[in-house]
């Protein structure tokens, strides 16, 4: 007897459709699984045997076939171990052919019989709404996220018996109530009024986040440089819907959800430490997941003592910095991943950190300098468009009474800057000044003639490259939006020119 399941699977960030099609026939008891599946797939036979058993259900000692289609996809996970223990199910008898027509399975079968849950839900939900399923029956640990899909009748189970019972009328399967999205409830863990002193830093970290910009952080220790960019999440722009939903997906895929209860509803923020390989990194693995930097997506990736990283996983920042998306081949799988994050990056002055500090003497010759700042290479420096210096805050900073700006009052500038940078972008693909392209720097960034001679000025001085001279337009396109200006004027070009630390540096150098 044939039974026919319906389930999905993943692709990247992108369900499809798969059949789980089970023939149960006379012959010699086997039990064969095709149709491309992995090791995790293959070992679901073991999984579903003794789960249907120790279900109070007989397992059929005949010949069982099992296909999942379509058969040139790579099926990868647990997350068919129901469907395919339904599909048996229902071939031999216990449950009446065609109940489970309407409905998709997903999950993890443990060997008592209940329902775990499984990573990559909310894609695969996403996707079967949109082809026009009604109806998903999940482990119930993955209810959570699965229900902001309006529209979706998102049934959660704890076992397999449930189940069965359920499609044989026995019980009744309840679907979980839609949820709403709420960011109410999200809370900070740094406020920028607790950064004593450090106001250029500060501002700096304000024009990064309005205009999406990538940030350096150079100071000596103690500066207070990993405490500003730990603030930083508190004042990104407030967090969209449709970008919560497609944050939830990768994090969904990684398996960060799976217990989480819900929609991600706040910015991410992810700090690797500097040992982390160019596979955390970027993403890989047998079954080349989703790296630190698509789990930053829509946030803030952080790096701290940026030259102590590998030059290789330095390099391998360079191409998803530019495109906004990660290209990850394996032998047996290849998924491309969002990555338009941005980049907050941290680092000492020099080997003994004391360059350039107001309280100790650096020991270090101009060559030892040169030489650790150059674990950073050109074109990756080139990437980031602000180079901040930050030193020591003295002791009246310290203890003096007098309260910094909140984090609420700065983010609600940013949200301004935001909102102008959408509505002049509408339509066009670009939600924020860091990703505008040659064509929009020409359009919206165009400087005047006083701008001109500044930034001619400082191209020749400061030996910049092209790309570094569209970053500082960009970036003075940003300090214009949030002073509410609607051209760039030589204030913002003579400021901009101010974040570019490092290109002074090599100049002198």
């Amino acid at each position: 007897m044939l039974a026919n399941i319906g389930s999905y699977g993943l692709s990247g960030i992108n369900g499809f459709a798969v059949q789980v099609q089970v023939d149960i026939s006379n012959g010699m008891p086997s039990y064969e699984t095709v149709g491309l599946p992995d090791a995790a797939v293959r070992e679901s036979r073991e999984r579903v045997r003794a789960a249907i058993t120790n279900s109070g259900f007989a397992f059929p000692v005949n010949r069982i076939t099992v296909n999942l289609a379509p058969a040139d996809m790579r099926k990868e996970g647990s997350l068919y171990d129901l469907p395919i223990a339904v599909g048996i199910l229902e071939a031999a008898g216990v449950i009446r052919p065609g109940a489970a027509a309407d409905r998709l399975f997903i999950g993890e079968l443990g060997l008592d019989g209940g329902v775990r849950p499984v990573s990559g839900v909310l894609p695969m939900v996403i996707d079967a709404y949109a082809r026009g399923c009604g109806h998903i029956i999940v482990p119930e640990d993955n209810a959570g996220e699965a229900a902001y899909i309006a529209g979706m009748r998102v049934i959660p189970v704890r076992s397999l018996r449930q189940v069965v019972e359920g499609l044989r009328g026995e019980d009744t399967l309840e679907a979980c109530p839609a949820r709403a999205w709420d960011q109410a409830s999200v809370t900070y863990g740094a406020d920028f009024s607790d950064i004593k002193g450090q106001q250029g830093a500060k501002r700096a970290a304000e024009i990064a986040v309005a205009g999406g910009h990538n940030l350096l952080l150079i100071g000596t220790p103690g500066a207070g440089k990993t405490m500003l960019a730990r603030s930083i999440p508190s004042i990104l722009p407030n967090l969209a819907f449709e970008e919560a939903l497609e944050i939830t997906k990768i994090h969904s895929i990684a398996g960060r959800t799976k217990r989480s209860g819900g929609i991600i509803a706040e910015r991410p923020f992810c700090a690797p430490h500097h040992g982390a390989s160019a596979a955390a990194l970027i993403g890989g693995g047998a079954n080349a997941l989703p790296g630190e930097i698509s789990l930053a997506h829509f946030g803030v990736l952080f790096l701290d003592e940026f030259p102590e990283f590998k030059r290789d996983v330095l390099e391998a920042l360079r191409q998803p910095m530019e495109d906004g998306v990660v290209t990850i081949t394996r032998a047996n799988a290849s998924a491309t991943y969002p990555a338009n994050f941005m980049l907050v990056a941290a680092m000492n002055p020099c080997p003994c950190g004391n360059h350039g500090s107001r309280v100790a003497a650096c020991a270090c010759t101009a060559h030892a300098i040169a030489r650790y700042q150059g674990r950073i290479s050109g074109p990756l420096l080139d990437r980031i468009d602000m180079h901040v210096e930050m030193t020591e805050v003295g002791y009246g900073e310290i203890t003096g009474k007098a309260a910094g700006e909140r984090s609420s009052v700065i983010r609600e500038r940013v949200n301004r800057a935001r909102d102008i940078q959408r509505r002049r972008y509408e339509g066009q693909g670009v939600y924020f000044n860091a990703q505008l392209g040659n064509t929009g720097i020409k359009r919206y960034c165009a400087p005047d003639h006083q701008s001109n001679m500044l930034l001619k000025e400082a191209f020749c001085k400061l030996n910049l490259s092209a790309r570094a001279y569209s970053r500082i337009l960009k970036v003075a396109r940003t300090i214009a939006d949030l002073n509410d200006e609607t051209n760039i004027t030589p204030a913002d070009i003579a400021e901009a020119i101010q974040y570019r630390s490092l290109d002074k540096h090599s100049a002198q150098i």
